[in-house]
């Protein structure tokens, strides 16, 4: 059996798509669609249904998928006994919340990069529901997602650590004279929030809307460092993570406000999918990425 038809098959089940899976590896559409053949006739089975323009697996090819799978993760492993470099290397594709990207690129980057110099990292930035798509497909290795507990057989968990997040204004702004608020007491506060529908933000919006609350923001962005910048200007009131904002409350430019009758569950998980192999170098940066959001970056 040819280990390149099985690597075919599988990246045309994971992208539902002949035209994809070629782009991806690299050959022409009547290519993947010859390795296609070769494999159903050596198998005596058709793994796919191609129905106007879809492509989906048959029942048949599931089962070959699964075998495949673990065909596809032996011979990595063995590849890589047999001819494993010298020093760790590799691309590694990790999906990650915006908010989080200033952590991972901080001065820790450095002494990565001095250890393992030969490891190349691309960061995407996405909202959760498009992560898992991209790790489902295989573009992909990892996901660090913040957002609500995420538990599902087909993921292995790597890391994980619930995060506290907290309303939050600059010292100067009157409410955070207040003993108590109650979240009704924001909601006239013009608001600097991430974007909409994203990690924590989501959660912050779905859970004023169980209340029949929502709040419509006098800015929207992705980069926490400038919400929190503008918050410490009284601009307006904010929803953060506590390790955006630990450094200003250290030194008493932001104050969590005492809001009693609110409050989310927001986690940050690291997860790949559960056939993946874990490379050395994937490994590298699965360690890379399980600093605690409360300590230092």
């Amino acid at each position: 059996m040819d280990l390149r038809n099985l690597k075919t098959f599988l990246y045309v089940a994971e992208l539902s798509s002949f035209t994809r899976a070629g782009e991806v590896l690299g050959y022409s559409q009547p290519t993947v669609s010859f390795q296609i053949r070769q494999l159903e006739k050596e198998l005596n089975t058709q793994l796919f249904e191609r129905i106007n323009h879809t492509v989906v697996l048959t029942t048949k090819g599931r089962e070959v998928m699964h075998y495949a799978q673990q065909i596809s993760q032996l011979a990595q492993e063995l590849e890589h006994t047999l001819h494993a470099p010298a020093q760790v290397s590799g691309l590694i594709r990790l999906a990650t919340a915006d908010s989080l990207s200033p952590f991972l690129i901080g001065t820790r980057f450095a002494a990565f990069h001095t250890q393992y110099p030969r490891i190349r990292l691309k960061i995407v930035t996405a909202g959760t529901e498009e992560m898992f798509r991209l790790l489902n497909h295989n573009e992909v290795d990892l996901v660090l997602t913040l957002d609500n507990h995420i538990y599902h057989t087909e993921y292995k968990i790597a890391h994980e650590e619930k995060i506290a997040t907290h309303f939050v204004a600059g010292a100067a702004h009157p409410l955070t004279s207040r003993q108590t608020l109650r979240i009704q007491d924001l909601m006239n506060e013009p608001f600097l929030l991430t974007e909409r529908g994203m990690s924590y933000r989501r959660l912050l919006d779905e859970a004023l809307a169980a209340r029949s609350m929502e709040i419509t923001p006098l800015l929207e962005m992705g980069n926490t460092d400038y919400i929190r910048q503008l918050t410490e200007q009284n601009i307006g009131i904010s929803f953060l993570p506590d390790y955006v904002v630990s450094d200003a409350i250290a030194s008493g430019r932001i104050c969590r406000l005492p809001v009693t009758d609110f409050s989310i569950d927001v986690w940050k998980q690291l997860l790949y999918h559960r056939d993946k192999w874990v490379s050395p170098a994937m490994q590298a940066v699965i360690d890379y990425c399980t600093f605690p959001c409360s300590g230092p970056q």
